[in-house]
């Protein structure tokens, strides 16, 4: 596997997985589930089973999930809204981590005609977009419709039509794998496209944003803008994961795709969509193998047509079959 795939490490004995999920039930402020499957979690609806699916309110309960994870050497990652995610068939072995509770609490600081507010990572993206537009204050607008969480377009920097958050991150909270807290100033940080390159194993628990003041009228009109330009140009109606591929350099995925003659190109039941070619939509049923297989084609008929490999901007998440890979 490459480009972003996981690494797999087996659970591990019986007696172990015994002793590792009692642990697991007896941390306040965690909710575990086993073999959950994953596809009701992914905007893709698509994914097979986790061998354990936590969901964690707090950061005590996260420090302590995650030192019990390292102790019995269990592979884990973290599951925000799955909307920049495609998780295999064969699902993920190890445990699926998700934030909740506290992490998606919201604290505004005023001073000056100046907003900063301070945002646990599993916030809606668009919720908070819409809260500091009716508070008045302007600098998220351009993420209106940019599906997922606070703290996953943190970490892979989103931004739509010019604008990304990097452009408005003051400081990053977090804890490293081993459950210890760390946490980065912008002034530390080395954004680049679709990536904010933190310290290696960080896992962001709050962001800290600076807004400024703004026109209601005009902010409420760049929002309603926006939301009719997403309609006119991105699919709607089938589940999908957003954009498939990064954009290279000084061109544009989608228009790559599109020149190839692949809109409308279908494999089993996922379809490269007819009205955006960067995004791969779920006619219903398709399976990760599915989408796996228009990704490769695309990649190939790009590559042969422009000399140009696109690489994944989704992140592929499980135990793939050999040989799978981007």
């Amino acid at each position: 596997m490459r480009d972003g795939a996981a690494v797999i490490a087996p659970v591990g004995s019986e007696m172990a997985e015994t002793f590792l999920l009692e642990e697991l039930r007896l941390i306040p402020g965690l909710r575990v589930k086993v073999n959950e499957p994953l596809a009701p979690y992914t905007s893709m609806k698509i994914g097979g089973p986790a061998d354990y699916f936590l969901t964690i309110s707090d950061r005590a309960a996260l420090s302590q999930t995650l030192r019990a994870l390292q102790r019995e050497g269990i592979f884990f990652c973290l599951l925000g809204k799955g909307s920049n995610v495609l998780v295999s068939d064969l699902g993920v072995r190890g445990a699926v981590l998700r934030l909740d509770g506290e992490f998606k609490q919201r604290h505004w600081h005023m001073e000056e005609g100046k907003a900063r507010v301070s945002v646990g990572a599993a916030c809606s993206l668009p919720q908070l977009v819409r809260e500091a537009v009716k508070r008045g204050f302007s600098g998220l607008e351009f993420a209106e419709g940019i599906p997922g969480t606070v703290g996953g377009a943190l970490v892979m920097n989103a931004g739509a039509y010019g604008s990304e958050i990097e452009k408005i991150v003051e400081r990053v909270e977090g804890v490293t794998r081993s459950g210890e807290p760390v946490g980065v100033d912008r002034a530390e940080m080395a954004f680049s496209y679709r990536d904010s390159h933190l310290p290696a194993g960080t896992i962001v628990t709050e962001v800290r944003l600076r807004l400024s003041r703004g026109d209601a009228a005009e902010m409420n009109l760049k929002i309603r803008e926006l939301v009719a330009k997403r309609k006119k140009s991105q699919p709607s109606g089938h589940p999908n994961s957003g954009s498939m591929f990064r954009n290279p350099p000084g061109d544009f995925a989608g228009r790559l795709i599109e020149a190839a003659g692949l809109k409308g190109k279908i494999v089993g039941r996922a379809e490269i969509s007819e009205r955006h070619a960067n995004f791969i939509v779920n006619l219903g049923g398709a399976s990760a193998e599915d989408v796996r297989g228009l990704m490769e084609f695309a990649q190939q008929e790009v590559e042969r047509r422009f000399s140009i490999r696109l690489q994944p901007e989704v992140r592929w998440l499980g135990e793939w079959p050999s040989g799978s890979g981007m």
